[in-house]
């Protein structure tokens, strides 16, 4: 730790503003926005080139007004929807600000101290005038690239921001609708598989000027004062959800403590705590006692430690509604420049989100502590992430393929954890159908299934984690970011913990090897990588379960017999003693 660390702190938005406007009319232009950002997301899908986007749906979209404040949003990737207002400020300061811009314009940016992410997620941003010229405010998309030049298409080994990526640090990509074509080829020149890549760029393009071409309807249709009022009051609801929640928490500082298996780098085990301070209504969510920056890649920038923070919280309080810009006022963010949540450059973070994710759990962790019956236990913790690349043996051709993988989710106070699902950081993405992977990439699904006893036990159980197993059928590489291997999910009120990640690759002559964290590992032809993620944890005494829910769970395979007896006696000794 710093000898005396310097806090920085993110304001927790705008000021609120008291406005008039027609509640009908906001209601029709908050849907209208809504509606721009997901022909935005439908746009993207359709004319993408790379599963990772058109599957996954490893991507975001959003709408902002001139002021950067978020106006709308597609469900897609959470994380990254924090993170956008970051995106679209940066790549228009590097241009030179506002003045520099001209209808039609369209920006690059992958900073990643500006976008929070690693270079392959590529910020697209483009600036929207209406008829007279007037900037009104900015579409954006940020999406996974397979590949953009790093020493490896993913790495969990890099030890500066230069081995992950080539870097755009804000650019003009399109000016005044004209293609600038040497950004373009520079690009393109800089990827593995240039073919995808350009397709996706093209993609990100087209869905940009999609969410445009809506804004600029909506505010042409209820024109700019109307629109702009509607916008205010729109803002002042989301605060008000939000502010309402957390009004009947009791005041005080609450503190939740995680752990990452290791930085990428060394085998230590990385401890860290968070902090959240309840006061009235505002909530304020500490990282300044973090660790220092680490030399592996496993460091958060700051929009993304901002925007898990953002996540968690209005994952609780958003009352289930889109966020916008009113949702996140009253979360103020406080980090330590210099430190694992706020590494400077060049400072490798292409491991971003591990220590993401995990702090949406700690905050969780840290909450329970407030009000134990109102989040869930740990969840699987991990995104499970594979990425794959190699050379087709019938055309020579480059491939590369990623993908997360479904955890168990937590239980919580009232019910049993869901199985088989993306973390919640990433919630809304999916896996590819089987039938996709299999045609597009070179393996077999040899095993993919719901993991028996993968779940923490308790009066409500955590949700089940998957077996997975690919059978490589060409040479292959593969890196594996895999993370919580070492520390199982933890239960909340006496519930028991999940089943740790791991993973192992099964070599055609029977060996082994386990692997975790691993970079360019070779898969050789006939080989199958064998992958076992994460069960959610359990919530309250296992004692207390229904022993109607757990004959249910037995009969379905997702307990055995063995677990049965040992964690729920009341329900399994008896029957084998010729009770009921």
């Amino acid at each position: 730790m710093s000898a005396s660390p310097q806090v920085y702190r993110i304001p927790g938005g705008w000021p609120a503003h008291t406005v008039d406007a027609d509640p009908i009319t906001t209601e029709v232009i908050r849907h209208g926005l809504n509606s721009a950002a997901n022909q935005m997301k439908r746009a993207l899908i359709r004319t993408a080139f790379s599963p990772v986007i058109y599957e996954v749906l490893d991507f975001a979209v959003a709408i902002y007004d001139r002021r950067m404040r978020l106006l709308a949003q597609a469900p897609s990737l959470p994380m990254f929807m924090g993170t956008m207002n970051f995106c679209v400020e940066a790549a228009v300061a590097a241009i030179g600000g506002e003045a520099a811009l001209e209808p039609g314009d369209i920006l690059l940016y992958n900073v990643p101290y500006g976008t929070g992410s690693h270079p392959q997620d590529m910020s697209v941003v483009m600036p929207v005038f209406t008829a007279d010229d007037a900037l009104i405010g900015y579409t954006t998309i940020k999406g996974h690239w397979l590949d953009i030049g790093g020493k490896e298409p993913f790495s969990t080994d890099t030890v500066d921001v230069f081995q992950e990526g080539t870097i755009f640090p804000g650019v003009k990509l399109y000016r005044r609708g004209e293609l600038v074509t040497d950004i373009y080829r520079m690009a393109l020149a800089n990827s593995r598989v240039s073919k995808m890549v350009a397709g996706d760029l093209n993609a990100e393009v087209v869905g940009v000027r999609t969410g445009a071409a809506g804004l600029v309807r909506l505010v042409e249709r209820y024109g700019l004062e109307s629109f702009q009022e509607a916008v205010e009051r729109m803002f002042d609801h989301g605060e008000a959800v939000v502010r309402s929640y957390f009004e009947r928490i009791p005041d005080g500082r609450y503190v939740g403590q995680g752990i990452l298996d290791n930085n990428g780098i060394d085998e230590k085990l990385l401890p860290f705590e968070i902090a959240v301070e309840v006061r009235g209504s505002q909530v304020v969510v500490d990282f300044s006692n973090a660790p220092d920056a680490q030399a592996g890649p496993t460091n958060c920038p700051l929009p993304s430690t901002v925007a898990a923070s953002r996540v968690a919280i209005t994952m609780l309080a958003g009352g289930g509604e889109a966020p916008n810009e009113g949702h996140f006022r009253p979360i103020e963010v406080v980090t330590r420049p210099g430190s694992m949540f706020q590494p400077l450059p060049p400072t490798p973070s292409m491991l971003y989100s591990w220590p993401a994710f995990q702090s949406i759990e700690v905050i969780f962790n840290a909450l329970s502590k407030a009000m134990p019956t109102a989040v869930p236990a740990c969840s699987g913790g991990d995104l499970c992430a594979l990425i794959w690349w190699g050379v087709r043996e019938a055309t020579g051709e480059p491939w590369a393929d990623g993908s997360p993988h479904p955890v168990g989710q937590g239980a919580s106070y009232s019910r049993d954890g869901a199985s088989s699902l993306i973390h919640v950081g990433q919630a809304a993405t999916r896996v590819s159908p089987t039938e996709v992977w299999e045609a597009k990439n070179p393996w077999l699904l040899e095993k993919l299934e719901l993991a028996t006893d993968s779940c923490g036990a308790g009066t409500h159980r955590g949700g089940l984690g998957l077996d997975i197993h690919f059978t490589i059928l060409e040479d292959s590489w593969v890196t594996s970011p895999l993370e919580r291997t070492t520390t199982a999910p933890w239960g909340l009120q006496g519930g028991g913990e999940g089943r740790p990640n791991r993973a192992a690759l099964r070599y055609p002559d029977g060996s082994r090897r386990e692997i975790t964290k691993v970079t360019r590992l070779h898969v050789p032809k006939g080989a199958t990588l064998e992958l076992h993620t994460g069960g959610g944890a359990g919530f309250g005494p296992p004692t207390e379960r229904d022993p109607e829910a757990v004959r249910c769970d037995l009969k379905a395979g997702y307990i055995s017999k063995a677990h049965a007896r040992r964690f729920y006696p009341h329900v399994v000794a008896p029957a084998e003693n010729g009770g009921t």
